[in-house]
């Protein structure tokens, strides 16, 4: 049988490397990004959504902000400003929360489903030892608390959907590439090798798993 999956945010560098790893292994594959899905827009997600056409096992959400070219993550609370909080959290969770309003119910019924979002491990409160990064921590842990609430609501209409969210890791992208000094030996994944990982991660996941937020290497990330 055929596997349909789709990709949000595959305009980006992990998004693109997942969708060429999902068509290599010969899954059919639904991507979006902007302008035709526009994280600030619900009317474009809901619209996107309206566009698929086969019920998809699995669904990625790819997308990101921690920097533009006028900002960048917070090292003071002197540097905390109202615009770039509320951009951080519409990205990294008021989107990927619509997209689940609008794409969950797409999920195959009746048989293992996943949807995945993209999230970050400096999003964990027990883990944040170093401060700073205030809206990018903020909003990813606001985007982890959102993929557990989910994933109940789930439990409860499709007992075999999984709804995770995934540390990937630090990837050569242009989301990472101011901060990639510090980064050990080894740890720095080019964006296929990260897609790989991913979706064997994927693979591997079960019901149990529902709700958590996960790193590329299996370990669990504590809340």
């Amino acid at each position: 049988m055929q596997r349909n999956a789709v990709v949000i945010g595959a305009g980006g560098g992990i998004g693109r490397a997942l969708v060429e790893a999902l068509e290599e292994e010969g899954v059919a594959v639904q991507a979006f990004s902007r302008p035709q899905l526009d994280l600030l827009n619900e009317a474009s997600i809901a619209g996107a959504a309206a566009t698929v056409t086969s019920r998809p096992s699995l669904i990625v959400v790819a997308t990101g902000l921690l920097h533009d070219g006028d900002h960048g993550p917070e090292k003071s609370m002197r540097e905390l400003d109202a615009a770039w909080l509320q951009r951080n959290f519409a990205i990294n969770a008021i989107g990927p929360a619509l997209v689940a309003k609008h794409f969950l119910p797409l999920l195959s019924k009746g048989e293992r489903s996943v949807f995945a979002a993209l999230s970050a491990r400096v999003g964990s409160i027990s883990d944040n030892r170093l401060g700073g990064w205030y809206s990018y921590r903020a909003s990813k842990a606001a985007l982890n608390q959102l993929i557990r609430t989910l994933s109940i609501e789930m439990k409860r209409v499709n007992d075999r959907a999984i709804v995770v969210g995934l540390h990937p890791g630090t990837v050569d992208t242009k989301l990472s590439k101011p901060f990639q000094g510090n980064v050990a030996p080894g740890q720095l994944f080019d964006p296929g090798r990260a897609a790989v990982q991913l979706l064997d991660l994927l693979d591997g996941l079960g019901v149990k798993d529902s709700g958590s937020l996960i790193a590329w290497d299996g370990t669990t990330v504590t809340p």
